[in-house]
């Protein structure tokens, strides 16, 4: 296997990937609207199979290296940073190898295994990470008895496969399902997209159902300039006069615009990119060297034009000027005002379904004027992608591991902003601790589950991670919530109502915790979240 070859086996993945997302995203026991498995996935490997098709005639090296560090940056969810971290530790083997047999394919297999085991603080069975485990153990035996590249990935396919149908036995939700875990099944499909790839019958996701609506020519008189995103054509091309490395480049462009193509070999680096700030490009670019050519172009009044006021030479990584600085990750207005009113610097629109990647909370944490920021993820589908962020930045970056809203807000109470690193690790992480979250969402499938028949549709109430209850009422789980916030002798109650609940209708819910809780102090806010009706946190 070459690079070329590497690159054919990466995009077909990222093909059956996508193809199988929904029957992946189907997999997931839990029933409450969520980033699912298989879009974060397929967002995952697609933003590598997306950088590869920009690459002309990649060596192995260069189109391994290429896929681990989009993917790296793209990666959302637990399961597309595992997935990531699998690419990662493949091309760390194939580094300086032009050429790959049976024997280093199983190698690779093997090291992506130990990266995702070492990022993975309490690592399951039954998960991605066993099917991983055991399929490379595998690939490592049949390279012993034949050094043929696709024997050994065939062989590494059998025994995923067999993993795979185990992983029902080994997880109790998934036995009680009677289903497969989602993230093994992805790596099954992936795995076995590659050999296909390795044979020449690549898989190919389809281009959709509206195929009649395609011209034959485009017919730019009902094109306005207008809609031109980003209006700036940008291409240069630098000497390599230091070491710095070009991915650092190409995340920081990803960041500024799109049709980015990044070119490098061990003398220049070439860039293309539409954008709206080329100053800042060109900024960028010369920290890798000296301009070999320069080429501007206004895409919206067709002639060509340098831009390179000051403020456009602004550094896109904000410099420090303070010790300390914090993003967080919600969704909703209300909630982001929350945050910032507490001192947040930046937000990172996201949470359940919308799984900010690893590059999305990378740009928030590099726009804060602070030596070290503090990251608040509030979900703990978001938590693995954080905390790939602080190799990716010249700053210091501490993930405090809040895994819901109110979280995040007990621990932004607990944040001194003149205080040094450790003691705010310490006091946030105690303050998180002692908040309690209660959620209202709906059931987005049927399923049975913990001993409740659900609905698609059902109102679902969460106690921490927990199924709380789940009724047609709304009215019924919001009156058992508060009789439990009672009964557990909580003072300090918050209620964020989300963008689906009318002020009027949260007030009376306000109403009904007070009078359930009459010794507890039972404020209202509007959160303005999406998925969640009720937020509520007691303390």
């Amino acid at each position: 296997m070459n690079g070329a070859d590497f690159r054919r086996l990466m995009i077909s993945a990222a093909a059956s990937i996508e193809i199988h997302k929904q029957q992946l995203n189907e997999l997931n026991v839990f029933p409450v609207p969520d980033g699912d498995t298989g879009t974060n996935m397929s967002m995952t490997i697609n933003a590598a199979a997306a950088d590869l098709r920009k690459t002309e005639d990649p060596d192995l090296e260069k189109a391994s290296k290429t896929a681990a560090s989009a993917m790296l940056r793209g990666a959302r969810g637990n399961s597309g940073v595992i997935l990531s971290l699998l690419v990662r530790g493949m091309a760390k083997t194939l580094k300086g190898h032009t050429e790959c047999d049976g024997t280093l394919w199983a190698e690779a297999l093997q090291e992506g295994v130990d990266a995702a085991y070492k990022a993975v603080m309490k690592p399951a069975e039954g998960t991605i990470l066993t099917v991983a485990r055991l399929a490379a153990a595998k690939a490592r035996e049949a390279a012993l008895e034949n050094n043929f590249i696709e024997f050994v990935q065939q062989a590494a396919i059998e025994e995923a496969e067999i993993a795979l149908a185990d992983t029902v036995n080994q997880n109790p939700v998934l036995k009680k399902a009677g289903v497969v875990d989602a993230g093994g099944k992805g790596w099954l499909l992936a795995l076995e997209a590659m050999l296909l790839a390795m044979r020449g019958e690549d898989v190919i996701a389809p281009e959709g159902d509206n195929q009649e609506q395609v011209k034959e020519q485009a017919d730019f008189s009902d094109f306005d300039a207008g809609d031109i995103t980003f209006g700036y054509c940008t291409e240069f091309i630098v000497s390599r006069e230091n070491d710095n490395d070009p991915e650092k480049l190409r995340a920081f462009l990803t960041t500024l615009g799109d049709s980015l193509v990044l070119v490098d070999d061990e003398e220049i680096i070439k860039v293309h990119v539409h954008t709206n700030d080329p100053g800042i490009a060109l900024q960028e670019g010369l920290k890798y060297g000296s301009f070999v050519t320069v080429k501007i172009e206004n895409m919206r009044l067709q002639h060509t034009e340098k831009v390179m006021s000051e403020q456009e030479l602004a550094p896109q990584i904000a410099e420090p000027v303070k010790p300390l600085g914090v993003v967080s990750v919600c969704a909703g207005d209300g909630l982001a005002d929350v945050f910032q009113n507490l001192g947040v610097d930046g937000i990172i629109s996201g949470g359940q379904t919308m799984n900010p990647s690893t590059q999305d909370i990378l740009t928030a944490v590099n726009k804060v004027p602070a030596e070290t920021v503090f990251v608040l993820p509030n979900n703990k589908n978001i938590i693995m992608a954080a905390e790939q962020v602080d190799e990716l930045t010249e700053k210091k970056v501490v993930v405090i591991p809040t895994k819901t809203v109110p979280q995040g807000i007990t621990a932004m109470l607990s944040f001194n902003s003149e205080g040094e690193v450790q003691e705010n690790v310490e006091a946030m992480t105690e303050a998180m601790a002692t908040v309690d979250t209660m959620q209202i969402t709906y059931a987005a499938r049927n399923s049975d589950f913990d001993g409740y028949d659900i609905h698609e549709g059902d109102y679902l109430a969460m106690y921490g991670s927990a199924l709380f209850g789940t009724s047609r009422d709304i009215k019924v789980l919001l009156r058992a919530l508060a009789e439990k916030v009672r009964d557990d002798g909580k003072e300090y109650i918050t209620i964020y109502y989300g963008e689906d609940i009318q002020e009027k209708y949260a007030q009376k819910t306000a109403d009904l915790f007070a009078k359930i809780c009459p010794d507890a102090d039972v404020n209202l806010l509007r959160g303005g979240q999406p998925v969640y009706y009720y937020m509520i946190s007691a303390e």
